[in-house]
């Protein structure tokens, strides 16, 4: 069952040189108890997506089609009251830097108590006790105690912890989780990650899983769509993605990742194409090895090649 559907959802930012359209078509679903990742170099459109569900975006942002539907409702169509009282009860946002996403001034019981008594409408004791229990579940030793203590006293580790414990505060049916393990050493990264996959499978929470990370992707999605310029190029399940990789620019990903015999790590030719530049047909064909001359013409649509397998590209015929 879906729990949240992204349907053609376009997008685009108001410059000095104009409108420049940023999502193009955007198709996305989550399921109840899984993760979807959504991957992609830096600067393709994978956080502005996240931002979208949730409204935090710029006042030059500008939505020019789509839907995102939660509960049968657009939230699109939302007042801002009315995404506020939804935006870290029913749909939580984990951000990119826990080094950051805390404020400096209050302990992390205030900041904790805040959410709780907002969304779940507790106080005084109950709001106190939940709050023991969220840092309880995302394994922070004497979590009494450490409601009295400023983030500055927590590791990186440990501030990524409360923030995932306040979206278990409020009971959160979907996480967005924007690259949780950045700034994070690697043992630390398999932690969060490890209580992510808990999370899910005790809460049957949805996890929107934001990354450019291939490697974390296999050992934790359920399901994963690959972005390149503000377009979904290809979705699958993640078996079936590393099994039957059919888009140039994800095998291209995948081949530069890092393997265990030593090998040089393999490039993809040139960069990334910014909002500035305006490229026809596929954007990805000034960099694909495969581009034939239909590539520079004609965009391709999102086709399924096979069950729950689609991809974008002029070689599925």
């Amino acid at each position: 069952m879906d729990v949240l559907k992204i349907k053609n959802l376009n997008l685009g930012f108001q410059t000095e040189a104009g409108f420049k359209p940023v999502l193009y078509d955007v198709f996305l679903s989550l399921k109840k108890g899984k993760t979807h990742a959504l991957v992609g170099e830096s600067g393709c459109g994978k956080t502005i997506t996240a931002m979208t569900i949730l409204n935090l975006l710029p006042k030059t942002a500008q939505t020019t089609g789509g839907e995102i539907i939660f509960h049968d409702q657009d939230l699109l169509n939302f007042k801002k009251q009315d995404l506020e009282k939804i935006r870290g009860s029913k749909i939580a946002l984990i951000p990119q830097d826990p080094m950051t996403s805390l404020n400096p001034l209050y302990t992390i019981g205030n900041q904790l108590l805040e959410v709780i008594e907002k969304h779940q409408e507790l106080s005084g004791k109950e709001a106190e006790q939940k709050a023991i229990e969220a840092l309880e579940m995302v394994q922070i030793p004497s979590p009494k105690d450490r409601l009295n203590s400023y983030p500055h006293e927590f590791s990186g580790g440990m501030k990524q912890r409360a923030i995932i414990a306040m979206a278990l505060a409020c009971n959160a049916e979907i996480i967005i989780a924007d690259e949780p393990t950045t700034a994070l050493d690697v043992t630390i990264q398999a932690q969060i990650m490890s209580l992510l996959n808990d999370i899910k499978e005790k809460m049957g929470t949805s996890i929107l899983l934001i990354t450019h990370d291939l490697a974390l992707v296999g050992d934790t999605a359920d399901e994963i769509s690959v972005m390149y310029s503000g377009r979904i190029v290809e979705h699958a399940s993640v078996k079936e993605f590393f099994d039957n990789t059919n888009h140039p620019y994800s095998k291209a990903l995948l081949k530069s990742l890092p393997t265990n015999k030593g090998e040089k790590l393999a490039m993809i030719k040139g960069q990334p194409p910014s909002i500035h530049q305006t490229i026809l047909g596929c954007k990805f064909h000034p960099r694909c090895e495969f581009a034939m001359d239909v590539c520079s013409k004609v965009v391709p649509d999102l086709k399924e090649i096979c069950p729950n397998h689609l991809s974008a590209c002029h070689l599925n015929k």
